[in-house]
Parts: structure tokens; sequence; C-alpha cells
């Protein structure tokens, strides 16, 4: 089973992402809370899809304190979480409603990225017998490599997270 962040006032605390985060029959993300400790570290503005590669290598220099080389790879945990906050960024900007906002935040253990757009009219939902090509695979992707993955909505935008360990090299 995959762990998942512990929240202090959960009702989901010590539970799964599998058991909250995903409905089969629905292929909707379930609404999960989002964990209260986390602390923003540094936050991304986006417009149009053209501010995706500002915000990866933006990502980078953060995670690592490096600026990226043009042809250099980045680290593991880097690069996992890079690759999310650009599939997630990019759901946002094509599905909801701009401006679309990315928070990378931290507990203690994990690293968190927050992504956000403004339709709030709308459900996260999982993509699972398209194609391989047609797109739509952010969720799966952010599922597949993160350790978890929720969404929740506040008054004005509809936020989709992702958590990753913190590691040595971030």
């Amino acid at each position: 089973m995959a762990p998942t962040i512990r929240c202090a006032d959960s009702p989901t605390k010590g539970v799964s992402r599998r058991e909250i985060g995903y409905d089969k029959a629905m292929g909707k993300l379930s609404s999960s809370p989002f964990p209260p400790q986390a602390s923003e570290l540094r936050r991304w503005t986006l417009s149009e899809a053209a501010d995706l590669r500002a915000l990866r290598a933006s990502l980078h220099e953060e995670l690592t304190g490096d600026v990226l080389g043009e042809d250099e790879a980045l680290e593991e945990v880097p690069e996992l979480i890079a690759l999310i906050a650009t599939e997630l960024a990019t759901n946002a900007l094509r599905h909801g409603i701009p401006p679309t906002v990315v928070r990378l935040l931290a507990t203690d253990d994990h690293l968190v990225l927050d992504v956000a757009d403004h339709d709030v009219g709308s459900l996260p939902e999982l993509v699972e017998a398209r194609p391989v090509g047609d797109g739509g695979r952010g969720l799966e992707l952010a599922r597949a490599l993160s350790l978890d993955v929720g969404w929740y909505a506040t008054g004005t935008t509809k936020n989709i997270w992702a958590s990753f360990p913190r590691s040595a090299h971030v």
C-alpha cells in the first residue's frame, strides 16, 4: 500500500491513497484533506503553456539550489516533482480557469505540490482508458510517481496536490 501524509485532524489519518484517493466506479479523484502543517516554500502563477518551461527550471533551482543547464538532467526526486508539476499545471491550464497557481510546500518529511485553478465547478477525473499519446495522463502519473495525491476546493479554487519524500538531495 502507498503511504499517505498524516494529517493531525484528518478523518483519514493512516489511510492509504488507494483507499481515499480514487473512486474506480466514477473515474474521479476523491476529495481529501490537505496537510495543515505544510508551509509554503515558493509560488508560481501561470497564465499560458509557455510558462511551463520557466516553472520547471525554477522548481529545479528551488529544490537543488542550482540553475538547470539546457541539456542537464534532474536528480530523481526533483525530476519527479518537476514532471508532476508540469503535468498538473498543464491540466489546470487546459481544463481550468486561469490563472493557475503552483505552490511548493514542505512538511517535516515531505514536499508537497499544490496546483490550483479557478474552475470550482468541475471535478478532477482520472482517464485510464485513453490510448497512449492522447494525453490526459497527468493525474495517473501523479498517482503512480508520488507518495500520495488528492484534491480539495476552496471558495475560489480547485486544488490538486501530490506529495513526495524529502531527500538528502533536496
